[in-house]
């Protein structure tokens, strides 16, 4: 299969259309995950809830491709965009908000946390597979997972699942994106920051995006103003 796998660079009509098709998966496998929890089947609501929080965090991935130019990159962001530890850091998205975080500055840490990504890959794999380790002990997925953990992963992936299905999304508001965005990828972080506000701006003033989103929210959660204010001093 890996022969028959894509690893170019995507139009914004074709990256549009595989959000479609990946939103419309993410949440079959939650509304599956759901189902298995109301008939208390635990450890594959484990397994499905991560499964759709894996499926949604391909979006960002793709976003990230209309960016790249050079075949090695594209093929480190493809590799990203099919492997499962990349994609898992949706589940500690809603924990990081409830801690406090008000910026995106303070969710950067979520990308990189290697430990925790690798956490989740275990469990999905205990919530899947039987297995034996030191001190003659054996895992059953029926063991492992309890209500309580099925229930809060659940929960963790309803809140990031939703939370994915809001904006830039669109042919347009994708081409708007590359234009804001790739002059200025992968660069200094405040020039970045500013070419996310500049495409909001332009985004909203030629109403492509919902009318209620609120450029001083979006600003202050890009902690744009801070850097303004730093380059000035």
């Amino acid at each position: 299969m890996k022969s028959t796998q894509y690893n170019q660079s995507l139009t914004p009509k074709k990256a549009s259309k595989g959000i479609e098709i990946i939103t419309e998966n993410a949440n079959s496998l939650l509304a599956d995950a759901e189902l298995l929890f109301a008939n208390n089947r635990y450890e594959r609501t484990v397994t499905l809830s991560i499964l759709a929080i894996e499926e949604i965090g391909k979006i960002p991935i793709l976003r990230s491709i209309l960016l790249e130019d050079g075949q090695k990159d594209l093929n480190k962001v493809w590799k990203n965009f099919r492997t499962h530890q990349e994609k898992n850091w949706g589940l500690f998205f809603s924990d990081y908000i409830k801690d406090g975080a008000e910026n995106i500055d303070d969710l950067k840490f979520m990308f990189i946390d290697d430990k925790s990504k690798d956490k989740v890959e275990n469990l999905k794999q205990l919530s899947i597979y039987t297995d034996y380790f030191k001190g003659d002990k054996w895992s059953i997925p029926s063991k492992v997972i309890d209500e309580k953990l099925a229930k809060t992963i659940l929960k963790q992936a309803q809140f990031f699942v939703n939370q994915q299905n809001s904006h830039l999304t669109t042919e347009k508001e994708l081409k708007l994106w590359i234009k804001h965005m790739k002059p200025v990828w992968k660069k200094d972080m405040s020039l970045m920051k500013a070419g996310m506000v500049k495409f909001y701006e332009e985004a909203l003033e030629l109403e492509i995006l919902d009318s209620s989103i609120d450029i001083e929210k979006v600003q202050r959660f890009i902690n744009y103003e801070s850097d303004k204010n730093t380059d000035n001093s």
